[in-house]
Order: structure tokens, then C-alpha cells, then sequence
């Protein structure tokens, strides 16, 4: 018998968009591109694991270390690098052209929090350790890269920064997930605690930066 054609279909419907062990299972190298150029470029992927799905992926690049999809150090790294670099540069141009009203038209709290903190960041910090920093900090790296854009940070200066910036987080997460998987025997059975844990730690930014802020309007000061 041969197999049906809306096998693929109805596997691509099925996966969780915010599972990434569901995501590396159904796509692939090919998916964490996607999945990262959305979570960077484009406001509507504000909610995408990119953390978690960067770890995980290294996990599963680590021979036998799991039963998931095995994957390839050689495809993950620069698919993950084109996605991540290449979204932070179209939300920027989208920045650019869309203006400050692109990021006022949004409905969701978690976005227009995020536009505050990346604000803070830039108003604290300035562009270049801005862009660095928000890599590593959920939904602050979704907006950064269109607010930069509003506020006409240079482009040569920006895409330095985020070029780097976006550079260290994706081979710094996928080898810490690649070199955490090839020290732990059966880490197969430590994988979801494990992801809980980087997703966890990946939203402390989010609230040290509000506890800060909140201190700061008690006591009558300056947020930034």
C-alpha cells in the first residue's frame, strides 16, 4: 500500500509551535531557521521558543544521546545563524519603514512591555550593548530590532552588533546543549526538566527588570 499523501500535512499541523521538541521533530535544521527568523524579525513570533529550541537542538546534535530526531552540528549552527541574523536585519528595515506606529498597533501586553524594556535597554545601555544583551532576553529580542530601526540607529553600526550578539547566542546555546548531552548518559530521560530550566532561566531578565522598575517607582526614581 502506499503511504498517504497528507502524511507530512497532517504532521506539520499537529506540531506544537511552542514545543521545541516538537518543532526539531517535525522540520528539522530547516525549522529552526524559520522558527528564529520569525521570533526575531517579525512582531507575530514574539511567542516562539528560541531559547529552548537552540538548546534542545544542540541536545539532539549529540550521537545516540536521545530518542528524538538526530540532528548535525554542520546543518543546526548555520541554520540557526541565517535565521537569527537574517530576521534581526528585516525587522530592523521594517523598523525603518514602518515607524514607531507599527509597534503602537499592537493589542498584546507581552509586546508592548517587551517595547518598554527594549527601550529601557537602549536608554540604559546605548545601541551597540543594547543589541547584544536583548539576544538573550524573550520577547525583548523580538522588538529591539524594529524599535532600532525606528529611532534610526545607523545600519552599519546595528547590524554589527546584531551580528555578534545574535552570533553568540545561537553557538553559545547550541554547543551548551551539545556539550551538556555528550557529559550526562541518558540525558534522553533529563530532557524536558532540562528545557523548563532554560526556559526558566531565559525569563529572569524579564523579571529582575521589572522588580527593578517597580523599586524605582516606589522610591520616586529614575526607571533606567
Amino acid at each position: 500500500m502506499l503511504p498517504s499523501p497528507v502524511g507530512p500535512a497532517v504532521a506539520a499541523l499537529a506540531v506544537n509551535p511552542l514545543d521545541a521538541s516538537s518543532l526539531l521533530a517535525t522540520f528539522g535544521a530547516l525549522g529552526i531557521a524559520v522558527v528564529l527568523f520569525a521570533e526575531t524579525g517579525l512582531l507575530i513570533g514574539f511567542f516562539l521558543p528560541g531559547d529552548s529550541l537552540l538548546f534542545t537542538a544542540g541536545l539532539l546534535c549529540v550521537p545516540g544521546a536521545t530518542k528524538g530526531p538526530q540532528l548535525e552540528l554542520y546543518q543546526v549552527i548555520p541554520a540557526a545563524l541565517a535565521g537569527a541574523l537574517a530576521g534581526a536585519q528585516v525587522g530592523y528595515l521594517i523598523g525603518r519603514r514602518g515607524g514607531r506606529a507599527l509597534l503602537r498597533r499592537t493589542k498584546r501586553k507581552s509586546l508592548e512591555e517587551g517595547v518598554q524594556r527594549a527601550e529601557g535597554l537602549l536608554a540604559r545601555y546605548g545601541p551597540g550593548k543594547a543589541i547584544v544583551l536583548a539576544r538573550f532576553i524573550p520577547v525583548v529580542r523580538t522588538v529591539l530590532n524594529p524599535l532600532c530601526g525606528v529611532l534610526e540607529v545607523p545600519v552599519r553600526p546595528f547590524t554589527f552588533w546584531q551580528v555578534l550578539g545574535g552570533s553568540v547566542w545561537v553557538v553559545g546555546l547550541v554547543l551548551a546543549g551539545y556539550a551538556l548531552g555528550s557529559s550526562v548518559p541518558d540525558i534522553d530521560r533529563y530532557l524536558l526538566p532540562i528545557v523548563g530550566l532554560v526556559v526558566v532561566v531565559s525569563v529572569i531578565p524579564i523579571v529582575l527588570e521589572v522588580f527593578r522598575a517597580r523599586k524605582s517607582r516606589r522610591g520616586g526614581g529614575d526607571p533606567r
